[in-house]
């Protein structure tokens, strides 16, 4: 069935997500700029949000922070909303954590398939981990997912490993794979001279700066980097650890734990005066802190993923990359020449690889050049061009 449009011949859609800027968190900033990208293509685009919303907070597009949570009282209370803003698409911006680890919202387009009119429903999947539920759901939680990929009119999986698992399911032929894109411009401020950046952070010029962009989880590797911080320190290697972002963000409950654990982590190992922590500060001064610094270390424990939107960010600086093997085969990630790889958890590679780029600028030129040829593959317009024709298929 092809998408009704409005009396400005304008596709409708509405997004729902469990965060939008000025709230932190990746999912956020993706939401934000998919629709500033999607306008000129001939979308209207609106946010349906919970009351966690700012309500002084301005935006550039509608924002109803209409919804009391994401309990099971939510269902009632999209689909009195839809009734009375009706639109083309609800375009459902999935990650667990974002919709407080429940899974109400993974049932909604089976409950919503009972309602008519209703909307086309898109899933767009940042990643599949499971909900909470209840304690001991076992086998539902992960039936609380597939719910939501089945009833969805259309899927769309920002990496081939999820969609790869999606479509083993006998009704995975609507699954698409549309990447993520960068969420922080390379655009500092305009007056941005990297060596006076440095000293203001208090750094030597020939101090190695590694940058680390982005929340504390498990998955991140948080204690992975603090330990390659201490090896580095303990051969006498003048290194500092610039964290980037602020370190909990406004979704995930479990991140905040993992924070400690790593702050005790590095109290442990004497290492406070050699981390600079930002804080969540404005893209501007994202992107000139990540300028600033001389290597990326992200040191993940499920493998490099380009569901990590953070990773993105600093290959579009050129920061040359120290990272985790991947899980699923990324034939785009060439180690030596965009990114150089370790076994997940293994510190001691890990730690030889840092010492590798410090050893050698050239190495750094090649990596830095491979990083932004990379980036170039995720780009916004193609993103959205792609987002609309899974609209209007």
């Amino acid at each position: 069935m092809s998408i009704r449009k409005n009396d400005d011949n304008m596709t409708t859609v509405t997004f729902l997500t469990g965060e939008y800027p000025p709230m932190q968190g990746g999912i956020a900033d993706y939401t934000a700029r998919l629709a500033a990208h999607l306008r000129p293509l001939g979308v209207e685009p609106a946010v349906l949000i919970s009351r966690k919303f700012p309500a002084d907070a301005q935006t550039d597009i509608p924002v109803y922070p209409a919804l009391s949570g994401w309990g099971w009282r939510s269902w009632g209370e999209i689909r009195c909303w839809l009734a009375k803003n009706p639109a083309d698409v609800l375009h459902i911006q999935y990650q667990a954590a974002a919709f407080d680890l429940k899974g109400w919202v993974n049932w909604l387009p089976w409950f919503l398939r009972r309602t008519a009119p209703r909307p086309k429903i898109v899933t767009t999947f940042h990643d599949l981990r499971i909900p909470y539920l209840f304690p001991k759901a076992g086998k539902l939680r992960w039936q609380a997912v597939l719910a939501l990929a089945k009833y969805s009119d259309a899927v769309i999986c920002t990496n081939p490993a999820d969609a790869a698992t999606l479509r083993r399911e006998p009704w995975g032929t609507h699954v698409r794979e549309i990447p993520l894109g960068n969420n922080v411009p390379v655009a500092p401020p305009a007056d941005f001279d990297r060596s006076v950046w440095r000293a203001k952070l208090g750094v030597n010029p020939e101090s190695l700066v590694l940058a680390y962009f982005g929340f504390l989880n498990e998955s991140k590797g948080g204690e992975d980097l603090i330990a390659v911080l201490d090896a580095l320190v303990r051969q006498n290697v003048d290194a500092r650890l610039l964290m980037v972002g602020g370190d909990v963000g406004d979704s995930d409950p479990t991140n905040a734990e993992y924070a400690r654990r790593v702050r005790d982590m590095i109290a442990e190992r004497g290492l406070a005066e050699r981390i600079i922590t930002t804080g969540f500060v404005p893209l501007a001064e994202v992107s000139a802190h990540l300028l600033a610094a001389d290597v990326a270390v992200m040191p993940y424990r499920d493998g490099v993923s380009f569901r990590r939107t953070t990773l993105l960010a600093v290959l579009a600086h050129g920061l040359p990359v120290v990272s985790t093997e991947p899980q699923f085969p990324l034939p785009q990630i060439s180690d030596g020449e965009n990114m150089l790889l370790a076994p997940a958890g293994d510190v001691p590679a890990l730690t030889d690889a840092v010492l590798r780029l410090a050893r050698s600028s050239a190495l750094r030129v090649r990596l830095s050049a491979g990083a932004k040829l990379l980036a170039d593959r995720f780009d916004w317009a193609e993103i959205a061009r792609q987002t609309v024709a899974v609209y209007r298929e």
